[in-house]
């Protein structure tokens, strides 16, 4: 059904160990607005949505799990090669004692991820505004992680994450416009 290239959507490079900033990025690992709980809900939304619309839900969340990738490889990298002092430095030793190295869907404050995260109204002008707004808090998100760290490399790949959601936010207000023409012509709201 898939193809895989095994090469990520963008190329991951940081500069130097840096635990405190993949501490950082987990948000965006397993946090309510992070890239797995974007793709689960594109993913889950399409099946209530028009299917004149249904491409954008699917594009979008197929390219979430590339960001979640990309993520992952960049928590991995900024973590390898810390030692036990730096992680628990970092505020990560309950993560260290119970995943050692391993990434586990949680967010930079700990918390597991939940599937209260995904949102799903079933009205797909509701559920559209909800994924507009994901994508901003995203973009917020990737901005503050930016803010916090000297690591050119590293931020040369989160401004490119920073940018996709913009133009995910984008895709689904032009979904929003479609969808709200449609029932303007049907008289249908």
């Amino acid at each position: 059904m898939w193809s895989y290239e095994k090469k990520l959507m963008y190329p991951v490079k940081v500069s130097t160990c840096n635990p405190t900033l993949a501490k950082y990025l987990m948000e965006q690992y397993g946090g309510a607005d992070g890239e797995l709980a974007a793709a689960l809900r594109y993913l889950n939304q399409r099946y209530t949505i028009p299917d004149k619309v249904i491409g954008v839900l699917n594009d979008i969340g197929t390219e979430e799990f590339a960001h979640l990738e990309m993520i992952a490889t960049m928590i991995y990298k900024l973590t390898k090669d810390a030692t036990p002092d730096q992680l628990r430095a970092a505020g990560l030793v309950e993560h260290y004692v119970s995943h050692d190295s391993a990434l586990f869907y949680n967010n930079a404050a700990g918390v597991p991820f939940t599937a209260t995260y995904i949102q799903a109204k079933g009205d797909p002008i509701a559920d559209l505004y909800e994924d507009i707004a994901a994508e901003e808090k995203a973009r917020a998100t990737y901005q503050w992680i930016i803010d916090q760290s000297d690591d050119p490399d590293l931020n040369d790949g989160l401004r490119f994450l920073r940018e996709r959601e913009i133009i995910h936010a984008q895709r689904f207000k032009e979904a929003v416009m479609l969808i709200t023409e449609d029932r303007e012509q049907k008289k249908v709201f």
